[in-house]
């Protein structure tokens, strides 16, 4: 439990064994002393400071969303898929298969995201057209209710042009093997830069908004949208797109990088119905019931983890990753943690890990070895076992997951 001075609801931490940096304790102070918080604020174990707020929160509200608890990356999320394939069936150099799934997913960024980003599409793939077209009729209405910068710049073609692609930071396609040496696909990705472009435009409108209206709040980032306004009507329209688009983000993905690995393992490769794909979000708002309300859930940073869900607690490159079940704790908003979390900073990372200790962290993972990815290095990243362990009344594991194979944007 976390108490401060001016807070309206508690503070419930799962945080045993693992480190919460002041500025992420200030952060969920100021959004316990929110009028319209529900019942407290769940802190996950894999908690650290976020953009507008704390990643590894959950955060139910009753009569007013908070667009930058959601924040930009609007349906960030993961995707896992057991294969057919046995640890065996794969070649002794994997070099060939990381480059066959980078040819066949765009990531990274470069051009400044414009006509030249090998991170999005020249042209789309006839399957990532067929994708995007049930998608855009909701594009065209958000863009009709989200300002003109939303509407001129991010038309329906520079949107798509990034479904079906990776991006960059902790963004990541991994090939895994678990314990019993089933080969498995997980990757993180969200809605890419639409969904960016959403999220910027309704978190800039939220603090216009409290301007006008001399609203005192404890931090500007926490400006809100009543329920019943048109502005929060548009804005949950708008975030259910983008969470659509993510989901439908990363099983496109999926798709591809399956094909990509079957050409490289030379075999056909089927999927695993007993496990079949587990899609879920990590940064998104949804409406729940819990304590008997019907509330609005934000999750930054935060699986779903009600009974007999399943989600994915990713490590970090070099580390095991796990697939878990919820327990449906009511205290926790039926929540669990969303990954390792944080514990350096980008910059920080990049200039105290040196490429020798990055190197002997990786291991024989198969992946990019270079000063641009230092910031995702496994000591810029809490101990997962720590966070799982932090966590045991949330979720229990069901498979781990080791990476054999690494793609960074």
């Amino acid at each position: 439990m976390i108490n401060d001075p001016g807070q309206r609801v508690p503070i419930k931490a799962w945080i045993d064994g693992v480190e919460l940096e002041d500025a992420a304790r200030a952060q969920l102070v100021n959004v316990a002393k929110l009028p319209f918080i529900h019942k407290h604020v769940a802190v996950m174990p894999d908690v650290h400071w976020g953009m507008g707020a704390t990643v590894g929160s959950v955060i139910a509200t009753k009569g007013a969303v908070v667009p930058a608890a959601v924040g930009v990356d609007i349906g960030c999320g993961m995707i896992a898929q057991r294969t057919s394939l046995r640890a065996a069936d794969l070649p002794d150099d994997l070099g060939p298969m990381r480059a066959a799934i980078e040819a066949a997913v765009p990531h990274g960024r470069t051009d400044n995201g414009q006509a030249n980003d090998r991170g999005a599409w020249s042209e789309l793939p006839r399957d990532v057209e067929d994708v995007a077209a049930g998608l855009k009729d909701g594009l065209e209405a958000v863009r009709a209710t989200s300002g003109d910068r939303l509407a001129s710049w991010w038309t329906n073609e520079r949107a798509f042009r990034h479904l079906g692609t990776l991006g960059t930071g902790n963004h990541f396609i991994e090939v895994c093997l678990d314990e019993a040496d089933a080969v498995w696909i997980m990757l993180h990705s969200g809605s890419r830069g639409i969904g960016n472009a959403i999220g910027t435009t309704f978190i800039e409108r939220a603090k216009k908004l409290a301007e006008r209206y001399f609203i005192s709040l404890p931090d500007p980032d926490l400006a809100y949208f009543p329920e019943g306004t048109q502005d929060f009507n548009e804005y949950v329209a708008a975030v259910g797109w983008a969470q659509g688009f993510a989901s439908a983000n990363r099983a496109t993905m999926m798709r591809a990088v399956l094909s990509a690995v079957e050409d490289s393992a030379g075999k056909p490769v089927f999927l695993d119905f007993a496990d079949s794909a587990i899609n879920c979000h990590h940064n998104y708002v949804e409406r729940e019931n819990h304590f008997g309300q019907n509330v609005l859930v934000t999750r930054k940073g935060a699986v779903r983890a009600r009974v007999g869900d399943l989600g994915i607690i990713p490590g970090s490159m070099g580390v095991r990753s796990y697939i878990v079940r919820g327990k449906g704790n009511a205290d926790s908003f039926s929540s669990c943690s969303h990954g390792a979390g944080r514990r350096m900073s980008r910059g920080q990372a990049k200039k105290t890990i040196t490429m020798e200790a990055f190197n002997a962290a990786m291991g024989n993972v198969e992946s990019r070895r270079d000063a641009d990815v230092l910031d995702e290095a496994p000591q810029a990243y809490k101990d997962i076992d720590a966070v799982i362990a932090a966590e045991s009344d949330l979720v229990e594991v069901v498979h781990t997951l080791k990476q054999v194979v690494c793609v960074k944007g």
